[in-house]
């Protein structure tokens, strides 16, 4: 688990995503770990979103509205964050882990 700047956040995502091969996520957690977006790696066109914050929902996006979409949930979920943690995923099961406080 690392902490993110903001600002490399979503180029940073971008990268990670683009180097794995499926499956494969990415969770981002605020700093109280309260609020969270989890993005997977489905396959190399397509890619499922989970919001868990002000809003929850799910989006299955291709690739090319990875960026726009994720640059959209990243201010909704994150408005007054300056760092972001970030978490790799291997299997989406992962998510009903708790995430424990240091």
């Amino acid at each position: 688990m690392s902490l993110i700047s903001i600002e490399s956040l979503r180029p940073h995502v971008l990268r990670l995503l683009a180097k794995a091969d499926p499956p494969f996520g990415l969770e981002l957690l605020s700093f109280k770990r309260d609020r969270s977006v989890a993005v997977f790696r489905l396959s190399d066109q397509r890619y499922f979103l989970v919001e868990h914050g002000f809003i929850r929902q799910e989006h299955i996006v291709e690739a090319a509205g990875l960026s726009r979409l994720l640059k959209v949930i990243i201010k909704r979920e994150f408005p007054r964050s300056h760092k972001v943690r970030l978490v790799k995923i291997s299997v989406p099961n992962e998510l009903l882990q708790t995430h424990q406080g240091i």
